[in-house]
């Protein structure tokens, strides 16, 4: 199953993400096919939605290689936990947290074996999600200073937003049937 066969049959409330995934994940023109997919790869775990994780797999397949596709992955799942870690640091008024060691393993930041770009544009688009701010700021750094463009981070964060809101929407469309009446 693919992410458009998930959003085919929304209600009207849905529409927005449908035309958005439309024109900003099939018709993206400032990302290559893997920056993109794999962004909707890396994004789609950071949500948490097996339909769309799986779907989100089966649709990249046709555009990442193994090796980028399991990057993807690792950057969610690396992101995951720096997200909540790096949070809690900058939400904490105790200041003392930010300089004691992390002591988190986090080797997949350096062994993924993927194009440096695309992992931290993945890394960035799972931080966005996430809400880590430490995150996004280290990572859109990191980026700028490979030479990539405001323009071409924003495409991927976006499409990080147009997943996310899959998400929610698959979740709805499940606890509240479009079919089903809601009443007051």
């Amino acid at each position: 199953m693919t992410i458009d066969t998930l959003i085919e049959s929304v209600a009207e409330y849905g529409k927005d993400i449908k035309l958005n995934f439309s024109t900003h994940v099939r018709q993206q023109t400032e990302l290559t096919p893997q920056q993109t997919w794999g962004t909707v790869l890396a994004s789609a775990i950071a949500i948490g939605n097996i339909e769309l994780i799986a779907a989100a797999h089966e649709q990249a397949r046709e555009f990442l290689s193994t090796q980028a596709a399991e990057a993807a992955k690792a950057a969610a799942t690396i992101m995951a936990m720096n997200n909540i870690y790096y949070r809690f640091q900058h939400l904490a008024e105790n200041k003392k947290y930010a300089t004691i060691p992390a002591k988190l393993r986090m080797n997949a930041i350096r062994t993924h074996g993927s194009d440096p770009v695309n992992f931290e544009l993945w890394c960035t688009a799972v931080s966005a999600i996430n809400g880590c701010g430490a995150c996004v700021d280290s990572h859109e750094r990191v980026l700028r200073e490979k030479g990539v463009g405001e323009e071409k981070i924003l495409a991927a964060v976006r499409i990080a937003s147009i997943v996310h809101a899959i998400g929610g929407l698959l979740a709805t469309e499940k606890a509240i049937p479009s079919a089903q009446p809601v009443t007051a």
